[in-house]
């Protein structure tokens, strides 16, 4: 019996650092925001951590152990041998979930990895009875989420209390950089793209720092400046993110910009913000244009209704700061710049921009898709503030590489072309990128999944997706379950037919469905989140 005990010890003690590994993995994928955590659990993929045949059985274990312990023993056992033996096939595949290693994980998976030994220790040597020693592991197993939650909630104020050090470090040393302009830039989709297109032509003339990919928190942002930031710098282009009202302010408070653009506004991380004017107070840019400095400029995407409405209020907010606005055509409000004929191809899109002032130029920049013209545009009117003329950024443009747009266009399995924009994912960015699938002439396939966090909003968002997937594709498959009956209804009553619309999560079985209904020269859009084999997959001519 002890060596039965021993052994379940062992795989026991190995499932449980391997889910303490993931717990702490999602906690610092949802930025240890307790909205996002637990709007986590709201999504098909969430719900299944614990409505699964495991979870399950390990329930159905626990009351076995009250009629028979000795069964339940042997049951148990293989249990933590089948995970310990999925957790090892996980590992040689690279395919299972741990954090990315910084100083706060390496600290939190320490602290609860030393709470599984402790415990394992207590009941092994304390626990003579073997019905109680197993109702303890079988607890512990069950209750690791809360556990784990329990420790990361419990050290999280020590850790704002460090990240708030760390934020004063960063305040006072660009304090000291009086020369240096900073451009805060916000909303909802966009930002990345606009901060890489903006740090593009403004490098041309000038010496330009620009906060990193995935670096839009505070602490992402402070680092950079702590780390990066020097005397030669002329310009700071700072992409600004939040999940709560009050989380640009912050940000804002820090770094102080002059030049402010928000770059289009939707639903996305609604359920995070709790509001809708929660969302346009942050993401929305009215924290950004009351934190502007006296004189300062605000630029805003005339495209998008939300911007539109803070451009008409904008002096109710600060009435000491200058505002522009950019528009794809002319009439829609009085726009600073606009633009006549574009063109798009697969891999570039060229159009003429027109200002106020009766300049123009042509432009062509090697990004795939429409959008982009608009963050094209308010990373000109920014380049114009600082002297350059639209010659200038015109050849600037050039130097535009496809990468920074965040969609990339290759060739897959078959010929096929596969538009790869699985970096993020966001209504309008879904729309998008479905309208940049019709340049495309063979068949056309989008693969997805549901969009999240979008809170009340979400099936109303979903169907408007199904409509336009109908009009655009010949096939869908959809990876998550929360909202596919949204938006299979959507692409079914505007005229796509039940059969075309799959609802399937399993990347060999989504390749085999597409390599089955596409051939070279067809495309297929890979939209937010899929998995990443299934990219390989693909990818492999």
């Amino acid at each position: 019996m002890s060596f039965l005990i021993t052994l379940l010890c062992f795989f026991w003690f190995a499932r449980t650092i391997k889910f303490v590994l993931f717990w702490i993995f999602l906690w610092q994928l949802k930025s240890y925001h307790t909205g996002r955590f637990l709007d986590h659990f709201r999504t098909h993929k969430g719900k299944k951590i614990f409505f699964n045949g495991l979870f399950i059985a390990k329930l159905i274990l626990l009351m076995l152990l009250f009629i028979n312990y000795y069964l339940a023993l042997y049951v148990l056992l293989l249990v933590y041998v089948a995970e310990f033996a999925m957790f090892g096939l996980a590992i040689i595949k690279k395919q299972y979930k741990k954090p990315v290693f910084t100083s706060k994980t390496i600290f939190l998976t320490i602290v609860a990895s030393l709470d599984v030994i402790f415990y394992l220790f207590f009941s092994y040597v304390y626990i003579k009875n073997t019905f109680w020693f197993l109702f303890l592991i079988l607890i512990y197993d069950i209750f690791t989420p809360l556990i784990v939650s329990v420790i990361v909630l419990f050290f999280q104020p020590f850790f704002v209390m460090a990240r708030n050090n760390i934020l004063k470090k960063a305040k006072k040393k660009i304090s000291q950089y009086k020369n240096v302009t900073v451009i805060g830039i916000t909303g909802s989709y966009g930002k990345t793209s606009t901060k890489e297109f903006l740090t593009t032509i403004l490098s041309q003339r000038f010496n330009v720092l620009a906060t990193a990919d995935h670096q839009n928190s505070e602490i992402g942002i402070a680092k950079t400046i702590l780390e990066k930031l020097n005397i030669g710098h002329e310009i700071f282009i700072v992409e600004m993110g939040a999940y709560n009202k009050g989380g640009i302010k912050l940000l804002c408070n820090m770094v102080k910009p002059s030049i402010g653009i928000v770059t289009g506004v939707n639903e996305q991380h609604l359920s995070t913000f709790g509001s809708l004017d929660n969302l346009l107070s942050a993401e929305g840019g009215r924290e950004l244009v009351d934190a502007l400095q006296k004189h300062g400029l605000i630029i805003l995407n005339g495209e998008n209704a939300f911007c539109v409405d803070l451009y008409k209020n904008i002096y109710k907010i600060n009435n000491t700061v200058g505002k522009q606005i950019y528009t794809i055509g002319k009439n829609k409000i009085d726009s600073d710049i606009w633009t006549e004929d574009i063109v798009v191809e697969k891999n570039s899109v060229s159009f003429i921009a027109r200002t106020k002032e009766k300049e123009l130029a042509h432009i062509k920049v090697s990004v795939p898709g429409k959008q982009y013209v608009q963050n094209i545009l308010g990373a000109i009117l920014i380049a114009r503030e600082f002297g350059m003329t639209l010659e200038q950024i015109t050849r600037a443009c050039q130097n535009i590489k496809p990468e920074q747009a965040g969609i990339a266009l290759k060739k897959g399995v078959h010929g096929i072309e596969i538009i790869d924009a699985s970096y993020s994912s966001n209504p309008d960015g879904v729309m998008a990128d479905l309208e940049y699938l019709n340049i495309f002439k063979g068949k056309k396939v989008i693969v997805m999944p549901c969009l999240i966090e979008l809170g009340s909003k979400s099936a109303v968002i979903h169907y408007q997706i199904g409509k336009k997937i109908a009009k655009t594709c010949d096939l869908a498959i959809i990876t998550t379950k929360e909202r596919f009956g949204d938006l299979k209804r959507g692409a079914m009553e505007n005229g796509m037919q039940e059969s075309a619309i799959l609802l399937c999560d399993n990347p060999d079985e989504v390749l085999a469905h597409i390599t089955t209904n596409c051939k070279e020269g067809d495309a297929v859009l890979l939209e937010g989140r899929v998995p990443n084999k299934l990219i390989t997959l693909l990818g492999k001519v």
